[in-house]
């Protein structure tokens, strides 16, 4: 009998999970029970990572613990940042997150724990640390000093005063929340089945959220909001916008920024940030990454009803005019999504270091068989 072969491992039910469910035929994503849509709305990013870390939305006493114990990890050691500085002009920005991540825990006096109090605790610090060495990363490409955190500023807040060095806004501090907590947890995805792989051997938590971040790096997985930036640019109006998406799929290429994995329908995630787009390209206005974005939204999906598709926007897609407009160079998008998934990374640690297997399939060897060893002077 031919043993059933999953590419890809579509399909595979690898473990149970009480993190996230994820229904792809009705654009469902669910953290712990709850809803995105209502998450989004109404909680902050470190209402989530209690959600996810914790099982339950914090009270206001457990949200100001949660919120102290992030509150001193913005401070990076020196040596991270002057390994940051020493890294070349036009290094990868996940490739200098991946670099940092891992020399962290030179830094850290008992890395290799694997019992609750220490996974937690470097999680926490990995919570303030990863946006921390981001902004700091995409100041020094740009020529500038990095800009110290605000202990007393949220995550969300922090984030945006460490890259414009300057208070943000209610407002952009709120879309940025939203932004953290759409990106926070989605299941088994590649970067997390790679965290818990990783852990799974037991190893360190730096190890497999280096891992991790290795694997987000990808344009199938993180790095499309990149190549949608990378495109809208390329682009340089709403007039080229039809020409640019036939074009591409009569190559065969791919408009990035469409299309997933798992959903059927349009990403509730999308959803959500286009509406973010549209309020943040009204405050600012700058209306014109959105207003290109709607317009390749527009031919897409009537090239795809034409072709009986369904492919609809996924995260990636709205997420780059928001990052845009927020102030991100466009090579550090794909570090954004690292600093929101920690929440869910460390999420799935909790599991997999608390109840572990080793995760260890097995490849079917479709190889030659029976040769026999000649030695080496016989050898033509």
């Amino acid at each position: 009998m031919e043993p059933t072969i999953y590419r890809g491992l579509n399909g595979v039910n690898l473990d149970t999970s009480e993190i996230c469910s994820i229904d792809g035929e009705r654009g469902e994503l669910i953290y712990r029970g709850y809803d995105i849509r209502e998450l989004a709305d109404k909680a902050s990013f470190e209402e989530v990572v209690h959600l996810l870390w914790f099982g339950e939305l914090p009270t206001q006493e457990q949200l100001t613990a949660l919120r102290d114990a992030i509150r001193p990890s913005f401070d990076l050691p020196g040596p991270i940042l002057d390994l940051l500085a020493s890294l070349p002009q036009g290094t990868h920005p996940m490739a200098a997150l991946r670099t940092a991540v891992s020399a962290l825990a030179a830094f850290d006096p008992a890395p290799d724990g694997t019992d609750l109090d220490t996974v937690r605790r470097i999680g926490f610090s990995l919570l303030g640390k990863v946006p921390a060495i981001v902004a700091a990363f995409q100041r020094m490409q740009a020529g500038q000093e990095p800009c110290v955190a605000d202990p007393n500023l949220s995550v969300a807040a922090n984030f945006l005063r460490m890259v414009n060095a300057e208070e943000p806004s209610d407002a952009a501090t709120r879309v940025m929340d939203v932004a953290l907590v759409l990106h926070a947890e989605h299941g088994s995805n590649a970067s997390t089945f790679t965290a818990r792989s990783t852990a799974s051997s037991l190893t360190d938590v730096y190890s497999a959220i280096t891992s991790a971040i290795g694997s987000l790096k990808g344009p199938l997985h993180g790095g499309a909001n990149f190549g949608v930036m990378k495109a809208l640019e390329e682009i340089g109006s709403v007039d080229e916008v039809e020409s640019y998406v036939l074009d591409t799929l009569a190559s065969g290429g791919r408009v990035m920024g469409f299309g997933h994995r798992v959903y059927r329908v349009m990403d509730p995630r999308a959803t959500i940030l286009k509406g973010v787009s549209e309020k943040l390209a009204e405050e600012s206005g700058d209306s014109k990454w959105f207003e290109m974005s709607l317009e390749m939204e527009r031919v897409m999906k009537r090239e795809m009803d034409a072709r009986g598709k369904q492919i609809a926007p996924n995260v990636d897609f709205f997420s780059a005019s928001v990052y845009r407009m927020l102030g991100f160079a466009k090579e550090t998008y794909t570090p954004i999504f690292a600093v929101a998934r920690i929440a869910g990374w460390m999420a799935h640690l909790f599991e997999q270091y608390a109840d572990n297997q080793l995760i260890r399939p097995r490849l079917v060897y479709q190889g030659p068989q029976g040769k026999t060893f000649t030695p080496i002077e016989q050898r033509g």
